[in-house]
């Protein structure tokens, strides 16, 4: 079986060391060619275009920065992409885009799953993401030799676009859950509550998430904030959420206040910071005050 991937860059790459590491052959295509540079390094083929990586490939993989550029990429290959081919886009994007491009997929010959990933870039490099997976379940099962070397956890959540659907309902909580253990943290702190102490009991109790599990002991009391996911990945994301709220006419009343800290509000801090850096947004510093 022979793998394509399309996208070389944080995730991409450590996809493509664990497929490399498994002895699959892969060829890469990105357009930056620093990020080819590493793809050589680690013994995978490099392709000179999209077009030449799908002609060649059994399955390929997209990890792509958003929506958009799924379809930038996938529209000038479909008439390159193999018969039988699998195309699984593990890119955060939107479930209409992935049934446009299934839709696609059964017009030319090949078939498209979208498998949205959890974990960020540490996860990527370990082989320990957790993909939300939708398409058609013929296609995710010869898919699993694969998955098991790129994923601790998969999950199938239902049809074309489910996977996508499911990931921005899970970034949405978590960029939700983010504002609101911080608020935690803070109310604990003005009680005389030590962080790690308030954590350890929020942990023990209903109030738990991965945020205070995780983000909070991982990147954010340590003053780490290098988990290799940025405000402007995490801001797209809560946008997204709200697009498709709107487009399937559902109210988020109650995530709208936070969404508008992502969006509006924290705008002190920059695009680029660790998107755990929301976590310093103070209501009295984005007003000036």
């Amino acid at each position: 079986m022979e793998i394509g991937l399309i996208g070389c860059g944080n995730m991409g790459g450590g996809m493509a060391r664990q497929l490399i590491a498994a002895g699959y052959p892969l060829v890469c295509f990105d357009p930056a060619g620093e990020a080819l540079d590493r793809m050589r390094a680690i013994g995978a083929q490099v392709a000179l275009t999209s077009a030449a990586l799908a002609q060649k490939a059994d399955v390929i993989l997209l990890s792509l920065p958003n929506a958009a550029v799924v379809k930038q990429v996938m529209e000038p290959i479909r008439s390159d992409i193999r018969s039988g081919t699998i195309v699984l886009d593990t890119s955060t994007s939107e479930p209409t885009t992935s049934q446009t491009m299934a839709a696609m997929g059964q017009d030319n010959g090949f078939v498209f799953v979208d498998g949205p990933v959890s974990g960020g870039p540490a996860a990527a490099e370990a082989g320990t993401m957790t993909m939300l997976l939708g398409g058609d379940i013929r296609a995710i099962e010869a898919l699993r030799p694969v998955l098991d070397v790129l994923t601790a956890k998969t999950v199938v959540v239902g049809g074309s676009g489910a996977g996508h659907a499911a990931k921005i309902a899970n970034n949405m909580l978590c960029a939700a859950n983010l504002v609101l253990v911080a608020e935690a943290v803070r109310l604990g702190q003005a009680a005389g509550v030590r962080a790690e102490d308030l954590l350890e009991g929020i942990n023990a109790g209903s109030g738990r998430s991965a945020v205070s599990e995780v983000n909070f002991p991982k990147w954010i009391l340590n003053d780490r904030f290098d988990s290799g996911f940025t405000m402007g990945l995490m801001r797209k994301d809560v946008g997204l959420a709200l697009d498709l709220a709107e487009g399937l006419g559902v109210d988020l009343a109650g995530f709208a206040g936070l969404a508008d800290i992502w969006l509006n509000r924290s705008d002190k801090i920059a695009d680029t910071a660790d998107f755990n850096a929301i976590t310093k947004y103070r209501p009295t510093e984005a007003r000036g005050d």
